[in-house]
């Protein structure tokens, strides 16, 4: 990398400053038709997508596919509230790294407790708080691509000088790809982790439901299966 591509630096840098997420309060107070859901999503996360003239943020298909898939709840008579917006955003931001059926595991313990549930603790205060985080992790991120990019530039001094520049940046994207990957294991292997749980607690649940049973106690749910998670 030649001094010249600092350039290049700089504009990752910028890019980064310019990733923003949805704020709560951006997102209308009313339920929205699902033509509205997906304007107001294409309207606030285009900006940070790679092609922006021709990126699909979300569409129709997408959506149905969602709800088809247990990923997100059902419209009430075809609107959309604004619960369904703050899953939409975590569904966006999951599905580039994330199986459906991992998607499915972190996200139905939510909706199933806090989805417009009329508590305190609820959706919106979920997505606010783990959005808190926002700020310092970008500053955080920065800082270390700036270290992989410095780290980059001292590889391939041997190399042919018409070939240096590519190889270079060749080298700082495998570091970059090798970190995904390796975040992309623990996080596959946190959401075993919950799926493990969540097996346990149903398998307790049948275990306790069948002894009441035996007990001639009446078990719970009526004698279905505990899927609180």
């Amino acid at each position: 990398m030649t001094i010249n591509n600092d350039d290049l630096l700089n504009s990752i840098l910028a890019s980064l400053d310019r990733i923003q997420h949805i704020n709560p309060e951006d997102i209308p107070n009313i339920d929205l038709y699902m033509d509205q859901v997906t304007t107001f999503m294409d309207t606030k996360l285009r900006p940070a997508s790679r092609f922006p003239e021709e990126d699909k943020i979300l569409t129709k298909t997408m959506i149905n596919n969602y709800a088809k898939n247990d990923l997100l709840p059902p419209p009430v008579r075809k609107k959309y509230s604004k619960e369904h917006v703050l899953l939409l955003i975590f569904i966006y931001y999951y599905k580039g790294i994330l199986s459906i059926n991992d998607i499915q595991t972190l996200l139905k313990p939510i909706t199933e407790q806090y989805f417009r549930t009329g508590e305190d603790f609820n959706l919106e205060k979920i997505y606010r708080e783990v959005f808190s985080m926002e700020e310092a992790e970008v500053e955080t991120l920065k800082k270390e691509v700036i270290r992989k990019y410095r780290a980059a530039e001292q590889t391939f001094q041997d190399a042919p000088q018409e070939n240096a520049d590519f190889l270079r940046k060749f080298s700082f994207i495998c570091a970059l790809s090798y970190d995904v990957y390796v975040k992309k294991l623990i996080i596959e292997k946190i959401v075993d982790e919950l799926a493990r749980d969540k097996e346990a607690q149903k398998m307790a649940a049948r275990a306790e439901n069948r002894k009441k049973n035996h007990k001639g106690e009446k078990p719970e749910n009526g004698g279905l299966e505990n899927e609180a998670f």
